[in-house]
């Protein structure tokens, strides 16, 4: 059953029951594959689907975000909720364990030294990730681990340069 079809499903068992929210979330997203379908001209891959989700609930932590700068509490809960509806239809995430293992490999594989390698790298982990953790997150850790790679790299030329 495709992302699209269990959308379908669940919003009619949402409508039966009677929950408002969950109801007008999964139309919500319904309406948001069916938009860039249209606009494509073809069916969406599954990939394709995982991607629109996945930026919906981006959307949402960004909204909550503002919403707890402003005061507003009550629309960042609801925007919590409506992440809760939506991750349902998104493969399970990433720990930071798992993310951290997956950056240190995706640098091993790419051969990358420095922070020019960013690219190299985030373009290894971007099929691996993808609905599964934040690209922003991904990106943090690897510039962080790019940078211990760095200056490991550096010391070791000042350590051999210094005899």
């Amino acid at each position: 059953m495709t992302i699209k079809e269990r959308l379908q499903a669940e919003t009619t068992a949402a409508m039966r029951s009677g929950d408002a929210l969950r109801r007008d979330v999964l139309r919500m997203a319904s309406n948001a594959l069916y938009t860039v379908e249209k606009r494509q001209g073809k069916p969406l891959s599954s990939d394709e689907e995982l991607q629109i989700l996945s930026r919906e609930v981006k959307t949402r932590r960004e909204s909550i975000e503002a919403f707890r700068r402003g005061g507003r509490e009550d629309l960042a809960a609801r925007e919590e909720a409506e992440i809760a509806i939506l991750s349902a239809f998104l493969p399970q995430a990433l720990s930071e364990e798992e993310l951290a293992a997956l950056v240190h490999e995706a640098i091993v594989a790419t051969g990358a030294s420095s922070a020019r390698d960013l690219g190299k790298v985030m373009g290894w982990l971007a099929q691996r990730t993808r609905g599964r953790a934040d690209g922003k997150r991904v990106s943090e850790l690897v510039v962080q681990a790019l940078a211990r790679a760095d200056l490991a790299a550096h010391d070791a030329g000042d350590a051999g340069g210094a005899r």
